[in-house]
Formats: structure tokens, sequence, C-alpha cells
């Protein structure tokens, strides 16, 4: 039984399908990583399984329970954790009001948890009195990540963490992602640095046109000679 599991997903926005038949999962304290060419699917088979997408067919189940049919908002309370592409942190508001923000199902002390997330960003901890919005790009995510994990999810969703910020930036966040899944939480991310990506991967799903191509480990998707050629150049 995975933790964590999309299973034969097919759906899409008003009329057509974007996913066939699509496989995504992880487990706890493991890195699951989606890949592939651009409009593969990939952020709409993350946002099925947060509940964003309508599936014809198909099921979500986490830890053993069918949530196919809870709101993304009911998904956040059983401990998903969700950090979109784009607008992902309230940029009029200051560092910490931002982490509050994520704390906003909790009704126990956020202190410790607030902690631990400036352990993992320091910079955070260094900027918390400044507005968001005068952030880096790099920091504004370890703003949103922070801001996903203030809710103490068992899964961590990641969509494409890293665009738009420098390959350093990148190897940090990487580094940060792979020490949060130290700590037994399950992180599912859609990437499109895929040698990076599939680099730090326990398990890699490469979608083409919204169906699975290759599954396999990030270490034996990264010397799959098909997948090298046709995904990640050559």
């Amino acid at each position: 039984m995975t933790f964590l599991l999309g299973k034969d997903m097919t759906g899409g926005y008003g009329g057509a399908d974007i996913l066939h038949d699509c496989t995504i999962g992880v487990e706890k304290g493991e890195i699951a990583v989606v890949v592939g060419p651009n409009g593969a699917g990939k952020s709409t088979a993350m946002k099925a399984v947060f509940g964003m997408l309508n599936l014809r067919q198909g099921h979500v189940e986490m830890d053993g329970e069918d949530i196919t049919s809870l709101s993304p908002q009911d998904r956040v309370k059983k401990g998903m954790g969700f950090v979109p592409q784009t607008s992902n942190v309230f940029t009029s508001m200051t560092v910490q009001e931002n982490l509050e923000m994520g704390a906003f199902i909790r009704d126990d002390d956020i202190v410790p948890t607030m902690e631990q997330v400036f352990d993992l960003f320091p910079i955070l901890q260094e900027k918390r009195d400044q507005p968001a919005g005068e952030l880096s790009g790099g920091q504004r995510q370890q703003v949103a990540v922070g801001r996903a994990l203030m809710t103490r999810p068992k899964i961590l969703m990641l969509d494409e963490p890293t665009a738009g910020v420098s390959p350093i930036v990148m190897d940090e966040l990487f580094d940060r992602i792979i020490e949060i899944a130290k700590t037994g939480i399950a992180i599912l991310m859609v990437e499109q640095n895929a040698k990076q990506a599939l680099n730090i991967a326990d398990k890699g799903y490469v979608l083409v046109q919204g169906r699975n191509r290759f599954t396999d480990t990030g270490e034996a998707l990264l010397g799959n000679p098909d997948v090298r050629r046709a995904f990640l150049g050559g």
C-alpha cells in the first residue's frame, strides 16, 4: 500500500481530458518526482491528487483511505501541504505573517514549528519582519515551502519549486527538500529540471501527454538510455 496514491487518474478541465490513466504516488520519507516535456500534464496530475481537478476515472488514496471526494481544504486537514508554482506568498505580509497564515488550521502552539522552519531556512529568520514581496525568488520559495510546513503536513506537494531560480539556489532548495524528507514527510514534486530532480528522487514518473511513459527509481531513470535520449538531453 502506497502512502499517497493517485491511481489510474483520467480527467481534465471542461470537456477535454489532460490525464489518461495516470498513476503517481509517494511513500513517507521519500521523494517522488514527476518529470516530462512541457504540456505533459505534470502539474495537472499534481492538482488532481490535491483535489483541484474532477476525475472522470480513477481515485486518490492516502494512508489507506479513499479521499477522492474530499475538497482541497479537507485534504489539507488530512495532512497534505501544497505549494503552487506561482502566487504562493502573500507579498504585502511579512515573512513571519506568511508563516502564521500557514498555521490557520491549527489551534495548538505553533512556535516550535516556526522554529523548525527557521532552522531549515535561516534567511527567513533574518528577514522575518520584511514583506515577502521584497525577497528574491529563491527566498520567496522558501517562504512558500515554510508556510506549507506550518500545517505539519504528512505530505508536501511542490509544483516546480525551482522555477526561475539560479542553479545555486536550486541546489540549496533541493538540499532542504532532502532534509524535509528525512523527517518522515512524503514529498511529491513536479520539476522542470529533470536531471537534478531525478538525482535526489527515490522514485520518478516520466509523463508524456498525460500518460505514464516510464516509472522507476530516480537512479534507474537517470541510467535509462531511452529516458536520457528523449527527456534529459542525451
